[in-house]
């Protein structure tokens, strides 16, 4: 029998994905990693978008670049990300062109040319194809948060979801609360639903060293100590109310408090720099844009606490890399984040300022709450681990090409879900 080969489409732009550029890292290097079996891995990628996952494919994993489905030019992206309107002008010429439907990507035989057994699409984007497939919807934010995003794109996002889920053998998540939520919004059958939650990627990357976190620490004039959070600005990552809990602490307690907020700058980043001079938090916030694995490690050494007010997340990279790097963490009290966080986080309304400053408050000044939160934190995320990850979703890709499944495997495919 011919090894097992599985095609994992790595089609991004790095630096540009926010946490969905982390789960293929996460994958690309614990795949990587796996030293029995005879599998096969190949990573689709971008001829020009590549750099990003290349130090972390080795073994028996190679990358395949591919132009089967071209991104558009960097000006066009450019445009998408930072102008306002941009994606509304779009829309209206795309209706106004006739382009009243959404067009669903057919493979172009690549992964069938190369003999793939299984496709593994963990980003939400995908193609139709014969080939058995696992599909990552990662979550129906736009059903649940439908004015945050375009008619246009939630339109797209709707059609295309549900052909994926569909052709699917497949359909991968990260929390028990997606699972059910796409078995309520999308009538999936239970049984399809796989709940693989994923590691934090910071323990792909490489470990600080005390020069790196001075040299960081000097390269974005970080203040001693600070709250951290990393997201891109998105309006649901709620980046508003936290600057409203900062200004809150400030004015009512006399304490300021400052934050750093790393991440790729969205056009919505316009609307959070307009509400920090309206606050008058200029000498309070940085918004430092998209940071380096390393500085990514570096900023998480330095911060005080972690603070993720986000209003919807399948599950929380922030709070995962928090608990992995001994950080003390507060957090929204929606979707599946009570259940990831456990007892290791403050748990808050996002919608509340004041909820959110109270927990800021008490983070930033009881050194023995922060104390308690990180040793919970560790117990918490010590269930998580890369290699347990990549096992789980070898056992599916051997399950979906009718492979021989070894004691593990069937084991990793029955045992109720850790989140």
């Amino acid at each position: 029998m011919n090894p097992l080969h599985v095609v994992i489409d790595a089609r991004l732009f790095g630096g540009q994905s926010g946490g969905i550029e982390q789960v293929v890292i996460g994958l690309a290097s614990s795949l990587s990693s796996l030293d029995d079996g005879d599998e096969r891995y190949t990573f689709l990628a971008y001829p020009k978008s590549h750099d990003w996952i290349q130090p972390y494919i080795s073994g028996r994993a190679t990358m395949l670049l591919t132009t089967a489905v071209v991104p558009p030019p960097r000006w066009k992206r450019a445009l998408r990300e930072n102008l306002p309107g941009y994606t509304r002008i779009a829309e209206t010429t795309s209706l106004l062109a006739g382009k009243r439907t959404i067009s669903i990507p057919q493979s172009d035989g690549t992964i069938e040319r190369l003999g793939a057994d299984v496709i593994h699409f963990p980003i939400q984007r995908a193609f139709l194809t014969n080939v058995p497939s696992i599909y990552h919807p990662h979550d129906l934010l736009y059903r649940h948060l439908p004015h945050l995003l375009p008619a246009y794109e939630r339109l797209k996002r709707e059609t295309t979801y549900r052909r994926f889920c569909d052709q699917a053998k497949v359909v991968s998540v990260t929390s028990t609360w997606i699972k059910q939520d796409l078995v309520r919004q999308f009538e999936l059958p239970p049984q399809k639903i796989a709940v693989v939650p994923l590691s934090p990627v910071t323990g792909c990357y490489a470990t600080p060293r005390t020069s790196d976190i001075d040299a960081t620490a000097a390269r974005f004039s970080l203040p001693e100590a600070y709250v951290f959070y990393p997201a891109r600005t998105w309006p649901h990552k709620n980046h508003l109310k936290l600057l409203e809990a900062l200004a809150l602490i400030r004015d009512r307690d006399n304490l300021i408090i400052p934050c750093v907020c790393s991440g790729g700058h969205d056009k919505f980043f316009a609307t959070i720099r307009q509400r920090i001079r309206e606050l008058h938090l200029e000498n309070q916030v940085q918004f430092p844009g998209h940071v380096s694995p390393l500085e990514l490690r570096c900023l998480y050494a330095r911060a005080r606490c972690v603070v993720v007010p986000t209003l919807f997340e399948a599950a929380s990279g922030p709070v995962g890399e928090a608990f992995a790097t001994g950080t003390a963490v507060a957090c929204s009290n929606v979707t599946s984040l009570p259940a990831q966080s456990g007892s290791g986080a403050l748990l808050f309304d996002p919608h509340d300022a004041n909820d959110i400053a109270h927990a800021i408050r008490r983070l930033w000044t009881d050194e023995s709450l922060r104390q308690t939160l990180i040793a919970c934190g560790r117990d918490q995320i010590a269930r998580l681990t890369w290699p347990q990850t990549a096992r789980h979703f070898r056992a599916l890709y051997r399950q979906l090409a009718k492979r021989p499944l070894t004691d593990e495997d069937r084991h990793l495919l029955t045992t109720p879900p850790l989140l």
